[in-house]
C-alpha cells in the first residue's frame, strides 16, 4: 500500500480547508488515503465529536467519508478530479465508537465518457461492512482540473 500525496497542501490560492481531508482543519476528519491495487483505502479513528446516538458515528459523517474517498479514487484511477453528481448510501448496521478504527474503501466500477461510477464502503473495527454507497462523479478533462481546481497530474508530482 502506498500513501497518496495530498496535492492541495501548500496551495494558497483558494484557502484549502477541506472538512474531510485537510490535516490542519481543527474540526475536520483529517482523512489520509492509500492506493491498494485498484482500490483507495483510508483509516479513521472516531471520536465522540462525530457522534449521533450514544456511541454511534453520525450518518452524515459516514456519508462524508464515503463521498471523500470516492473523489480520491477518481483522482487516483482517472488522474483528474470530479464532483459528486449522485450518491446512494445504505446504512447496514451502526458504526460504533467501541469497535475502534474504521476502514473506508472505494473502487471504480465503470466510466462512461466523463461519468465515473464508484462503490465505497465502511468497515468497522471488526471488519463488518456498516455503510456502503454507489457514487456517480462528473469528471473534468485534466486541463480543466488543473486550471480551475489546482489539480496536479501524477506525472507532475515530485517524488
Amino acid at each position: 500500500m502506498e500513501k497518496i500525496p495530498n496535492i492541495w497542501l501548500g496551495v494558497k490560492e483558494f484557502g484549502y480547508n477541506c472538512f474531510a481531508c485537510a490535516p490542519h482543519n481543527p474540526s475536520g476528519l483529517k482523512m489520509e488515503f492509500y492506493s491498494n491495487g485498484d482500490e483507495v483505502v483510508s483509516y479513521w479513528t472516531p471520536s465522540d465529536n462525530f457522534q449521533s446516538w450514544l456511541g454511534v458515528v453520525h450518518g452524515g459523517i459516514q456519508t462524508t467519508m464515503l463521498d471523500e474517498i470516492g473523489g480520491w479514487l477518481v483522482m487516483q484511477e482517472l488522474d483528474t478530479c470530479g464532483v459528486t453528481a449522485k450518491m446512494e448510501t445504505k446504512f447496514l448496521k451502526p458504526l460504533l465508537f467501541a469497535d475502534g478504527q474504521v476502514e473506508i474503501r472505494a473502487k471504480l466500477i465503470k466510466t462512461v465518457r466523463n461519468i465515473a461510477i464508484v462503490n465505497a464502503w465502511i468497515l468497522n473495527g471488526k471488519g463488518e461492512i456498516c455503510a456502503q454507497a454507489e457514487l456517480t462523479y462528473y469528471t473534468y478533462p485534466q486541463e480543466v482540473a488543473v486550471e480551475k481546481f489546482y489539480y496536479t497530474p501524477k506525472n507532475n508530482l515530485k517524488s
